[in-house]
């Protein structure tokens, strides 16, 4: 239970579906209903998968590079930082938009939703982290997965919903959460640089 919380949290804070509310609500505006709740499924589903992959394969991958497991652990500890900072200084919103503006597609599930926005870089390096260096790796694979596909049915259900939740929150509330989740995914980052110097032997 304790490693669920913890890879939902992580995951939650860097996926932040209440921040995608409105980067998808403009990349599906002037569309229709079932179309938007059918690209919401899509895109969910697609970045399931991608992260599914990386879950099952990231360590192996790693290994075949010849990377130590402390200093990934370090280099997605700065990453998620940088994300975090991102997220307290509302630059990550805008980037994401900018990002998302930068293809037309009629189709926006695959990219830019599914990915980078749901399967992006710090949701992937999360997954390796939490996967990796692992005693019971196909139980803890198990519990880093429910845990993913947990994040992921909460952004669908907001993507569902969209309408509905983007007038409950408005655009204030979703700034105020943002910031509170970089706060939280900077504390974490932290924590992930702290244990990838103590396996450097940095740290007793």
């Amino acid at each position: 239970m304790e490693l669920y919380i913890s890879v939902f949290a992580t995951l939650f804070v860097v996926i932040d579906p209440i921040g995608l509310l409105p980067i998808f609500i403009a990349l599906t505006q002037g569309q229709g209903l079932s179309y938007r709740r059918k690209v919401a499924l899509n895109a969910s589903l697609i970045g399931a998968v991608l992260l599914t992959v990386f879950a099952f394969a990231g360590d192996a991958l790693l290994s075949f590079i010849g990377i130590g497991f402390p200093a990934f652990r370090i280099a997605g500890g700065m990453l998620l930082f940088l994300t975090a900072v991102e997220m307290l200084f509302n630059k990550r919103s805008k980037r994401r938009e900018e990002d998302a503006e930068q293809e037309d597609h009629d189709d926006p599930s695959v990219f830019p939703l599914a990915t980078p926005l749901i399967a992006g870089p710090g949701a992937i390096t999360t997954i390796i982290l939490m996967t990796g260096d692992s005693v019971n790796a196909w139980q803890t694979t198990a519990i880093v997965l429910a845990a993913t596909f947990s994040v992921i049915i909460i952004a669908y259900v907001l993507f569902y919903f969209s309408n509905l939740f983007e007038k409950m929150l408005g655009q204030t509330g979703i700034n105020v959460i943002t910031r509170l989740l970089g706060m939280l995914l900077a504390a974490l980052a932290i924590q992930f640089i702290i244990d990838g110097m103590r396996g450097l032997g940095v740290f007793g």
